[in-house]
């Protein structure tokens, strides 16, 4: 017998896995991606869609097609070891080593690194970022704490908070464009498909959707649906949701980046354009609205990670309580995030360039598992073929060039020289996977006839 969920408590889901996806990252990178692809804009926000809505909407749509509880069970059908090594892998970075300090290090500079400027200058130190990032972990882990409220936190109170912060923004420079726009900057002259579907890994969304994904099933098995039908028809409808959202507002945000070219000029950062248009159309009530919005925005994916993260942890580490988990990740978090800005992400950029792809094709894989029922030859010749090419374009974006194994690759390798070198690789190694799991299936049939 099918349980009803009420429509309310879809739409509520649907509106929390808006809010966990949706970051400081998601509101700086399209922004971003806006300035520098001008009149490009349409085909780079294009590209950005995939990695920055669905692949991510996907991942979590790929754990409950799946019927895995956890991102580790679904990662061992390459092979235990594997399942092991990727999802700790996966956890730190999209909680303590990256994410979770960004989200502070970022409300920090957008939302309170002005008024410093203006109140106490230059002179002020590393105290003021200290200050904030503690309270700002404080507050996130005092949240996490009570995971079961999460639902109720995030979907129906900071979401509606963060939505009206946003939609008055971008209202305004929909209804009043700053200016026409721009010539693309070179590196979106050409392919600016590809170049903003990689500009969608920044927002590690595809990894963290593993994790969310998690939240969002036991969240709607909590409220009664049991069979995998029930749990994927609501993921359907709750993702739905959430891709129409972040699609209305990462389109709203790139082509707001890309007017503001005329007036303001080409700017650093994706934070910077926000600051700007937020000055330009509301003077200093601006930096009072772009501060709070882009906290609300920080705090809600930073509570949805620290539990998260606290809670896969605690499974691998069951003799430490879950409390402790989470009060150490906001206590560490809140010290890398006094590194900075700028250096968390040169030192995240390699590492996303590796994993990215095996995520994407773990995905694809999931969704194909009844195809090919399962070999798990057909898993791990496909990951490591994306695995060898993902590696040395790590390797390159960490300005290690090997030169051989760079000519090599793009010599024989579609789309290698706009990121995409994997993609092929990824297919091939799938369908070597197969013939060897047929030649294994044979080798095991004349063996036991033969005995």
């Amino acid at each position: 017998m099918s349980t009803r969920v009420p429509t309310s408590f879809v739409v509520v889901i649907g509106l929390m896995l808006f809010a966990l996806f949706f970051g400081a990252g998601n509101l700086i990178f399209p922004a971003m991606l806006g300035q520098t692809a001008g009149e490009h804009i349409w085909s780079a926000n294009a590209g950005f869609l995939v990695t920055g809505v669905g692949l991510p909407l996907l991942g979590v749509l790929a754990l409950g097609f799946s019927g895995k509880d956890d991102l580790q069970s679904l990662a061992s059908r390459v092979n235990p070891v594997f399942g092991l090594v990727f999802t700790v892998v996966l956890y730190l970075a999209i909680g303590p080593l990256f994410a979770m300090p960004r989200a502070g290090t970022v409300s920090y500079e957008i939302g309170v690194h002005p008024f410093v400027l203006q109140y106490l200058g230059e002179d002020a130190g590393f105290w003021p970022l200290l200050v904030f990032t503690v309270i700002f972990f404080s507050i996130a882990c005092f949240f996490s704490l009570n995971p079961a409220k999460i639902v109720d936190l995030v979907g129906k109170i900071l979401t509606p908070l963060k939505l009206t912060f946003i939609g008055i923004l971008v209202l305004v420079a929909f209804i009043n464009p700053i200016g026409p726009f721009q010539a693309p900057r070179p590196e979106y002259m050409t392919h600016a498909f590809s170049k903003g579907f990689q500009e969608g890994y920044l927002t590690m969304d595809t990894l963290a959707s593993f994790v969310f994904g998690i939240i969002i099933i036991n969240a709607i098995k909590q409220k009664g649906a049991k069979t995998k039908g029930e749990i994927m028809k609501i993921c359907v409808q709750a993702t739905v949701i959430a891709a129409v959202i972040l699609a209305v507002i990462y389109t709203a945000l790139s082509y707001m980046g890309a007017s503001s070219v005329s007036e303001l000029g080409h700017l650093d950062n994706g934070g910077t354009v926000l600051a700007r248009v937020s000055d330009y159309y509301f003077g200093s009530y601006g930096a009072i609205l772009l501060g709070l919005m882009i906290t609300v925005a920080c705090l809600t994916t930073s509570v949805g990670l620290i539990t998260a993260c606290s809670a896969f942890f605690h499974k691998l580490f069951p003799s430490v309580s879950y409390k402790a988990i989470a009060i150490t990740l906001s206590v560490f978090s809140a010290v890398i995030a006094n590194i900075g800005l700028t250096q968390l992400i040169a030192i995240s950029v390699p590492v996303l360039t590796i994993i990215y792809p095996l995520a994407i094709v773990l995905i694809f894989l999931t969704f194909l598992h009844p195809l090919f029922k399962g070999r798990t030859e057909i898993y791990q010749g496909s990951l490591i073929l994306t695995f060898i090419v993902s590696l040395f374009d790590g390797l390159g974006d960490a300005g290690v060039h090997i030169t051989f194994i760079d000519n090599l690759f793009g010599s024989i390798l579609p789309l290698y020289s706009i990121g995409l070198g994997w993609i092929v690789p990824a297919i091939v190694g799938g369908v070597i996977g197969y013939i060897v799991s047929l030649l294994v299936s044979k080798s095991y049939y004349k063996e036991e006839t033969s005995n």
